[in-house]
């Protein structure tokens, strides 16, 4: 997947992290031993680690905080403190995972990422955490949940989103029905209730989960509500939300949905739906129309990504890049250079290419010094939360609905309706191959 994308996918979801991820701060009641220090017992051990009951008390608190300002109905106490500690364990299985891979989010990023949040909710970092406290959040426990959420998406990024490929055919196929399918001009709300199937179910292990799942699309047609049974029985990632996927394009559907979601109409919900992943109760929640949009100014431009490590710190980063730039401003390829020394995966073997899109794909830092460059103009070093850059601007343009351009859109529209189906077929198989004891 390009930079671009990747500073894009992490950029929107910090947007929300404020209001929606951050663990409530109110200490929760522990015993205590003879000295009065809080006791804390095991919830689960999870491969080399654990999962802690304050933890789980903590998030059931938050998951229920949460829920209630939503006017969501809860289900049973055991119910949802038996999913938020599902979610527990698959999130400290993927930590270790993480850690395996050497996968780490240094201070500075997340400072950058924290910096980010008070801009996009419109305060300074330094009001930052007056503005948790006014909401019941501790300012040391969030940034510990924000290092948490960018370490798994960057482990996702790497396990999962780097490893979806679009072929020419699917792309032709895509842009055919966009021609004739009303859901490309069309946006939907969905709902889903996910029952898990294990990745070699025997028959029995099927014909269970098809009768659960038919069981639960049956009470969801009788009248109970839809979030509070995803909360209660979805093993997908959304179940604490309710089940809720939200606006999404139609061609932007996980692909198991989408002939199915176009011809439902809001409030519906459809028959089980057998997937890789396993069976899927679906809910049309709303349908609104994706008008299009007015000419957007685009830039096209190329880089080269640094990072530091334990052998090379920030001006040591610095420095080659400032070689690699007078090198490329005396004669040398810039794209050559790229593929050679770039650490973007994306991006590296296209020669830095991101190829051409608006501003607002970047984050800040990175749109500020596209902005300010000329045509053709190679940047000084400049960093972001990503590492080290030079980038050089190719072109400036208004949006153009080329032939090219449609290819392109439609090969990330394709990318992004795989996403969720393959990241729930990888998490399910973290899961099964994962050693768990739960003692909760």
């Amino acid at each position: 997947m390009p930079m671009k994308k990747l500073l894009t996918a992490l950029a929107g979801s910090l947007t929300l992290v404020l209001i929606l991820a951050a663990p409530v701060a109110q200490a929760q009641d522990r015993n205590l031993n003879s000295k009065g220090q809080a006791l804390d017992r095991i919830a689960a051990v999870v491969e080399d680690g654990v999962v802690l009951e304050s933890d789980l008390d903590d998030q059931v608190a938050m998951v229920t905080q949460r829920l209630q300002a939503d006017n969501q109905e809860l289900p049973a106490e055991s119910e949802l403190r038996r999913q938020v500690l599902e979610k527990l364990i698959v999130q400290e299985i993927e930590m270790q995972r993480a850690d395996r891979a050497g996968i780490k989010i240094s201070d500075e990023t997340l400072n950058n990422a924290m910096q980010e949040v008070a801009q996009r909710n419109g305060i300074t970092l330094s009001q930052l955490p007056a503005a948790l406290r006014s909401q019941g959040l501790d300012y040391a426990t969030y940034r510990d949940a924000m290092r948490r959420e960018l370490t798994l998406r960057l482990l996702q990024q790497r396990d999962v989103v780097q490893h979806i490929t679009v072929t020419p055919r699917e792309i032709d196929a895509y842009l055919e029905r966009q021609e004739h399918h009303p859901s490309a001009q069309m946006e939907y709300s969905v709902s889903h209730i996910l029952i898990a199937v294990p990745q070699e179910a025997t028959g029995p292990q099927l014909e269970a989960a098809a009768r659960k799942a038919q069981d639960i699309y049956h009470r969801a047609l009788n009248g109970e509500d839809f979030g509070k049974l995803a909360i209660a029985y979805s093993n997908s990632q959304t179940a604490l939300d309710g089940g809720r996927l939200g606006w999404r394009k139609g061609t932007e559907l996980p692909t198991f949905l989408a002939d199915t979601v176009v011809n439902m109409k809001p409030g519906d919900i459809a028959a089980p739906i057998r997937a890789p992943t396993g069976f899927h109760i679906v809910k049309l929640d709303a349908v609104r129309s994706d008008a299009k949009k007015d000419l957007i100014d685009q830039v096209h431009v190329r880089h080269i990504l640094m990072r530091t490590n334990d052998l090379q710190d920030d001006a040591t980063v610095k420095q080659k890049l400032s070689l690699l730039r007078d090198r490329i401003l005396k004669g040398e390829d810039f794209a050559g250079l790229a593929q050679t020394t770039s650490q973007d995966p994306g991006s590296a073997s296209d020669g830095g290419d991101l190829g051409w899109t608006t501003l607002d794909s970047f984050v800040p830092a990175f749109a500020k010094v596209v902005d300010g460059l000329a045509v053709n103009e190679i940047s000084q070093p400049f960093k972001t939360q990503y590492g080290w850059h030079i980038v050089q601007l190719l072109g400036r343009r208004k949006f153009d609905d080329t032939k090219d351009l449609e290819r392109r859109e439609a090969e990330d529209q394709i990318r992004a309706s795989k996403v969720d189906e393959e990241t729930e077929l990888w998490l399910r198989r973290l899961r099964d191959e994962a050693y768990v004891d739960i003692r909760s």
